[in-house]
């Protein structure tokens, strides 16, 4: 695996234009997948490893996920997950919510401030993945799917609430705090730990990265990588927009 991956993240057009910079980009293969998890066989993986990264920093929240949760059922919600070219075996997930349906989970916890009402937004969380190196290349390119479905779902804000120490992941991707002198909120969807609340405006992340030199820049807008594939997530989207008026009309 490629050094460069494994950074620590502490460290600090037209169409036509489009299709001309994806020329220039370089093509890089991993040895693993990240997608859509689009059947309970692949999300059963994803729980697994999920559960096993909670065991190991907040075990009495692990209890609670040893199987799939509500939420990553309902619409508006994908759940990533990484798995082994080798063999299959789950390496890391991450679940996204956007505000399309409903509100974040973490507005179950915390009044988001008036300046992010309106806007599309998503949420990161139930991150998990495996110990050692290998999870760190992991955690970053679950990162840039994080980043490339907001671009492709027209996400204005990625929101996370991040317990200590993992808040300095996010600072790392300079997301700025969302409320003044770093504030902590016991998060109810986090075991009721104190996090910071973070957000990251995704229009301008690529400049924000370019302007401060960040180390992963290249790695997420420059190159490509076919074994990131968010597509699953649009197909999910269309049948959950379909739903949404069904259930409507029955409801009525």
């Amino acid at each position: 695996m490629e050094a460069s991956y494994a950074m620590d993240f502490t460290q600090a057009g037209s169409g036509g234009d489009l299709i001309s910079q994806e020329m220039a980009m370089a093509e890089e293969p991993l040895p693993f997948t990240i997608r859509v998890a689009g059947n309970e066989r692949q999300l059963r993986k994803a729980v697994s490893i999920r559960q096993r990264a909670y065991g190991r920093h907040v075990p009495a929240l692990a209890e609670l996920l040893r199987v799939p949760e509500a939420k990553d059922h309902e619409p508006g919600c994908v759940v990533l997950v990484a798995e082994s070219k080798l063999d299959g075996e789950p390496l890391g997930t991450m679940r996204i919510q956007t505000n399309r349906y409903r509100p974040l989970a973490i507005e179950a916890s915390v009044a988001l401030p008036a300046w992010l009402s309106g806007n599309v937004l998503a949420e990161a969380t139930r991150l998990g993945i495996v110990e050692g190196r290998a999870g760190s290349v992991v955690k970053t390119m679950l990162f840039k799917a994080l980043y490339l479905y907001c671009l492709a779902e027209g996400i204005e804000w990625v929101v996370i609430g991040a317990r200590p120490p993992l808040e300095r992941m996010y600072e790392g991707l300079l997301f700025n705090d969302v409320f003044p002198d770093k504030a902590y909120f016991p998060m109810k969807h986090g075991g009721n730990i104190p996090h910071r609340v973070l957000a990251l405006e995704i229009a301008e992340a690529d400049s924000r990265w370019r302007s401060a030199r960040h180390p992963l820049y290249d790695l997420f807008t420059r190159t490509r990588h076919p074994d990131i594939d968010i597509r699953g997530s649009q197909q999910k989207h269309n049948i959950a927009a379909q739903q949404v008026p069904v259930a409507a009309a029955i409801a009525a």
